[in-house]
Formats: C-alpha cells, structure tokens, sequence
C-alpha cells in the first residue's frame, strides 16, 4: 500500500504551513486545505486519505460536521480534531460521534505527530485487511494464492487458464505446499464451479479400502458391507475429483481406475450396473511419478492419463519474496481466529523467516504465524543459531545480500527513499542490485511489514 497523505484541514493560513513543514520533515506527505467544504468535496471523488486533521472552528462546514460528513462517506478514516475553544463536553461529543482522537490548541507539535503516525497505521491495516476480504469474497485467484513473485504469477496464470477446461491435471508439490487449495481453484474458477467438488487422500486410506472408496459398493458385496454406498467417482460425477497422494494408490486400483477414466463409467463392487461419469480429476502428488512409473511403483499410462496438464507449486524456499506478505497474512487469520490483537514482525524477525528453509511450507509457515500471534515461543529458525547456508562464498555472500534487502523493503513496506537512507545506498546501485536479486518494489507495498 502507498504512502497515503495527511489531509490537514484549518482556515488560518500560518497553521497549515507551519503544521506542513513539521510533517514534511518528519517525512509525513501532507494536503492542506483551507476549508471544510473543499476537503469533502474530493474525498468523494475517492481521493486517498491516511489520516485527516481538522480544526473545529472553522467558517461554514465546521469540524463536528465535517466529521458527520466524512464517516458517512468513509466510517473507517481516522478523523483528528483540533481547536483553541475546546473543552471537555465538547471532547466527549467528539469522540462519540466518531473522532480518532481531540487535541486542545496550543499542543506540542510531537504529540500530534505521534497520534497521526498511530490513526495513518491503522488506516493502513484497515486497508489491507479490507482488501483482502475483498479479494476472498471475489474469489480472486490473487486473494486465495497470494504471492507476487514469478513463480505464483505463473501458477495463477496456468491456473486461469486450465479453469475453463474439463482437462486432468496433475499438481506436484511438496508436503505442505497447498495442492488442495490449487485443485479447489481449478475446480470454483472452472465450469462446474457449483458441481460437486469431492476430496480422497489415497494415503490415508488402508489399501484393501481403496476400491470401495472409489468405486463404491452394494450392500453384502463383501464382509463389513452393510450398506451400499456410493464412491467418489461416481459422487464427483460432474464436477471434481481431488486424489491426494494419488502416489500411495495401490497398484491393482490404479488399474480400475485408469480403466474407469478411460471408460468413463464405473461399477459398483458387487454389482453389474454400470454408471456413466462426467467428471475432471485433479490429482496431486509430493513424488516424481515417472521415476515410480520406471520401479514398477506406479503406472506409467495412469499418469499420462491424469497428466493431460501438470503444475508445479513451488516451495517456500524458492519463494522468499512472498514468506514476509503470507506471514503477515497468516498473522491476520490467527489474530482473528484466536481473538488477539495483531502483532507484526520486525525486521530482523524478518530477516529469520527469510533465511529459514520451510521444510514444511505454507504449512509450518502457517504454524509459526500463529504461535507468533499468540506470543508463544516459535520453533527455531535457521539463521537464529548460526547460519545454514551452503555454497561458494560468492552464493552465500549474494544470498545475505538479497536477505537484507528483502527485510528493509519489508520494513519500509517498499519506500525506496527509506531503504536508501537506511542501506546508505545510491539510488542507482539500489535499482541494479534489486533487479539482480529478483525483487520488485510492488511485492511490498501490499504486504504491511512483508501474496
């Protein structure tokens, strides 16, 4: 999110410059303005506001109106009040109606600073959290994979594209990665997006179970079968079948079910009728199916058939630029779940995240965001006890590098001119090493301290 401006509302001229030299070397951008009406008139055409000051007495629209104006157009804007004639009945009036604080004339211009700086960030979460529940309701491929570097860019990108199909896909990814939440994609941005959307991890499930799980059974085809029931297969019919860890499917059901998929029917187990399906399967594995395929672990024309497409979820390790943006969004969901406030990380916290492996993904990421939001010890991260990195001395010297300035872009939530003063770098050398390392100033500015 960028730096939105200070609006600064007052009819005494010497006010408004002296209070926009204070918040201009204290690098607040600021708006002035020299009357009320002035103000509302562009806030309705949508203009972009972190925070707005506002004198009380002023000549026509005055403040408490002001303010009655602004929350009906924009409840969550941090509203502050100012006046040389306040007193405390008019203090409470204030704040009833709405005002984010009310500062009595003369006040020391550090104090004013300090509650703006406060009402601008939680404007500025108030944002991001807004944005983000706008992206999930609009069911928005970028708000349910967020990531903004090449690697989710791309993913989003097939995903988008594949969608509209009915083809197979396969989703390769390590454990953790979130392949169910990329076949729920594929299957809500896809024609039957209102069909049924039915899940069976095959690793879960004790072999001999496997084929009357798929394929469904009648009542006494075998001992135990006291009901019939009906298998994902003929269940998803219409819509999609999710096969997690389609690895672990023994191989006498991969045969029956290439055989269904070819067909396009199954057979219930104890019966002959024959039940036609219409159904795309999105399988998902953590292993290289070809190299099981070549060890006689797997069926070399199973996988062509359910490979038609194939996507690749890269790991959070070779995503480094976005573990700050889905920390902070995993914080969100636990500081919710859990009813606690929202904390954020700093800077070398972030720099921990960004050196850590993640063996676990968006799982352990996801573990430790919450533990954080709790105030709980979070497990150790490489880079606490020493480094972990690998390689010639040049990698590893470029990896810290790169390190660094993800956590100061992060810090500054992409404000090139802070991580300038902060690195002592030119501008140019700070534009040739980001291009070096892969990172874009964008990836940043939605992400609040890190899609």
């Amino acid at each position: 999110m960028s730096e939105l401006p200070i609006w600064l509302i007052d009819d005494d001229p010497g006010v408004r410059e002296s209070l926009a030299q204070w918040f201009e070397l204290g690098e607040l951008p600021v708006r002035t303005f020299a009357d009320g009406e002035t103000a509302l008139a562009e806030l309705g055409e949508g203009a972009d506001c972190g925070a707005m000051i506002s004198d009380v007495k002023m000549p026509g629209l005055d403040g408490l109106a002001l303010l009655a104006a602004v929350r009906e157009r924009d409840a969550e804007l941090p509203v502050l009040l100012i006046t040389g004639h306040g007193d405390v009945p008019m203090a409470v009036e204030a704040m009833r109606r709405g005002a984010w604080d009310f500062i009595e004339k003369p006040f020391e211009p550090e104090r004013l600073e300090e509650r703006v700086r406060r009402a601008r960030e939680r404007r500025r979460l108030g944002e991001e959290n807004r944005r983000l529940r706008q992206a999930l309701r609009q069911g928005g491929l970028a708000g349910r994979l967020l990531g903004e570097g090449p690697g989710m860019c791309r993913l989003r990108e097939q995903i988008a594209n594949l969608a509209p199909t009915r083809a197979n896909v396969l989703v390769a990814g390590e454990t953790g990665s979130g392949k169910e939440v990329v076949a729920r994609c594929l299957h809500e941005f896809g024609p039957g997006e209102t069909a049924p959307f039915v899940a069976l991890n095959c690793g879960a499930i004790a072999p001999e179970l496997v084929e009357s799980e798929l394929f469904g059974h009648e009542k006494g085809a075998f001992t135990g079968a006291l009901e019939t029931r009906v298998g994902k297969l003929e269940h998803a019919s219409g819509g999609t079948l999710f096969l997690d860890e389609i690895e672990s499917m023994p191989l006498a059901a991969q045969v029956k079910l290439l055989r269904a998929l070819q067909e396009g029917e199954v057979t219930r187990l104890g019966s002959n009728r024959v039940i036609a399906l219409d159904l795309r399967v999105v399988a998902a594995t953590k292993a290289d199916l070809l190299a099981l395929a070549e060890c006689g672990e797997f069926r070399e024309d199973l996988y062509y058939r359910l490979a038609i497409a194939e996507l690749r979820i890269p790991p959070l390790r070779e995503r480094r630029e976005d573990i700050a943006l889905l920390f902070n969004h995993f914080c969100r969901q636990a500081a919710e779940v859990h009813q606690r406030p929202q904390r954020e990380a700093d800077g070398e916290q972030l720099s921990r995240l960004g050196h850590h492996a993640w063996p676990g993904n968006l799982r352990e990421l996801r573990n430790a965001a919450t533990r954080f939001t709790l105030g709980l010890d979070v497990p150790q991260l490489a880079g606490e006890a020493g480094t972990t990195a690998t390689g010639s001395l040049g990698d590893q010297l470029a990896a810290f590098e790169a390190s660094l300035l993800r956590a100061a872009l992060a810090r500054h939530r992409g404000n090139i001119q802070a991580v300038l003063e902060e690195l002592d770098l030119p501008r140019r050398t700070l534009n040739q090493k980001m291009h070096r390392h892969g990172l874009r100033r964008e990836a940043f500015l939605e992400a609040g301290a890190d899609h």
